[in-house]
């Protein structure tokens, strides 16, 4: 038998009442419909709204340097479930994907076709994989040959096609670093090819120590400065890590049959592009300090000329870490910077400083100067 204990209640809190006790069975009894439910799938929408929302893209078009070929590139309309699940590391501003080595959030070509500007029919390219995510389309200085990357599960390949046979071919396999800015250039004797590519020695990737080695530490000199948010900054020693082994690039030389000739030592190479007459390469490499303020285009770098070989002809500059730049539109870092080739003659550098502080705030009567340095680099 059961007693009760009766205590006067309202109606509306009654109601309450009666309501927790009605959720807490179906949470208890919850457990044992689960068991009962089939496994949930992806539902598919009625075939006229996903025939919309699958259409594809316009296509892009991209004219070769000679005028004559139009190359038509094909996008999905958007990634797949499977694109989106892929894993992400999100260091020093940038999102990488570690079983590629790229990008995580580019967007990619599904299939290339060319035409002649003249008239003609769109040809397609031929000889590429199955289902084939491409990226960084880049044509010949002769407009002969087209070169590309190829994104597959577990890296990126180098790929070329010709432009009169329509058919393309692998020169790198899997290996391409394109984890910071365009991977590779093509040589003026348009047969050879700059890239950057992952390191044979480079070994397994970083692990998250299980146990915090020590504290994080930041220093401050106690000055004033402005200083702008950011997101997906390093964090840690273990970001550092995971930054340097995931940029860490061997430059190579690579041509039309696949061979590839390393160029100087590996590093955090985030540029290797030749000059206009093909003799020289302008290398731009990161190095510590980094940051946990500013993402990886503030971090410190270091400017060189190589010659064909990997042997470095001169130093041009040795750029420090930039935390300070103010705040404001166009406002840039002091000293050099936006290192480039002058693509009207044979092989002179150019670069650009400013005069304000690069504040665009203070006044001045002259904002930047441009200086140019002809090869052989003697100054």
């Amino acid at each position: 038998m059961l007693n009760f204990l009766v205590h006067p209640i309202r109606m509306g809190e009654f109601k309450v009442v009666f309501i927790m006790i009605l959720g807490l069975f179906c949470l208890n009894k919850a457990p044992l419909f689960a068991q009962d439910t089939p496994e949930q799938t992806y539902q598919m929408p009625p075939k006229v709204l996903a025939d919309l929302v699958d259409a594809p893209s316009a296509p892009s078009v991209d004219i070769d340097p000679t005028n004559i070929w139009m190359l038509i590139l094909e996008r999905p309309s958007l990634p797949s479930i499977s694109e989106l699940a892929q894993p992400e590391l999100r260091i020093a501003g940038l999102r990488i994907n570690p079983k590629t080595n790229g990008p995580s959030r580019s967007r990619y070509f599904s299939a290339l076709k060319l035409k002649k500007i003249s008239g003609g029919e769109e040809v397609p390219i031929t000889g590429l994989p199955e289902n084939a995510r491409i990226r960084h389309v880049e044509w010949s200085p002769d407009g002969k040959h087209i070169a590309f990357l190829v994104v597959q599960e577990n890296g990126q390949g180098l790929w070329v096609a010709n432009a009169a046979s329509r058919k393309a071919w692998k020169l790198i396999s899997t290996g391409v670093n394109s984890a910071y800015r365009t991977p590779f250039h093509w040589v003026s004797d348009n047969k050879t090819l700059i890239c950057r590519i992952v390191p044979d020695d480079r070994g397994e990737p970083p692990v998250a120590p299980t146990v915090p080695l020590g504290p994080i530490m930041q220093e401050t000199t106690g000055r004033k400065a402005a200083a702008r948010t950011y997101q997906d900054l390093l964090k840690d020693a273990h970001d550092e890590a995971l930054f340097e082994y995931y940029l860490n690039a061997q430059a190579v030389q690579v041509n039309l049959d696949g061979k590839t000739t390393p160029l100087g030592s590996s590093g955090l190479i985030k540029r290797a592009e030749p000059s206009p007459d093909g003799k020289y390469i302008l290398v731009e490499t990161l190095h510590r300090p980094l940051s946990y303020l500013v993402p990886v285009r503030r971090f410190p770098y270091q400017v060189e000329i190589w010659d064909m070989k990997g042997n470095v002809v001169k130093q041009i500059a040795d750029l420090p870490l930039a935390e300070e730049v103010p705040i404001g539109r166009n406002a840039v870092p002091t000293g050099p910077r936006s290192f480039d080739w002058r693509s009207d003659t044979h092989a002179t550098l150019y670069w650009v400083e400013a005069q304000d502080g690069g504040n665009p705030k203070q006044e001045a009567e002259v904002r930047d100067i441009v200086y140019t340095l002809k090869a052989p680099f003697l100054a």
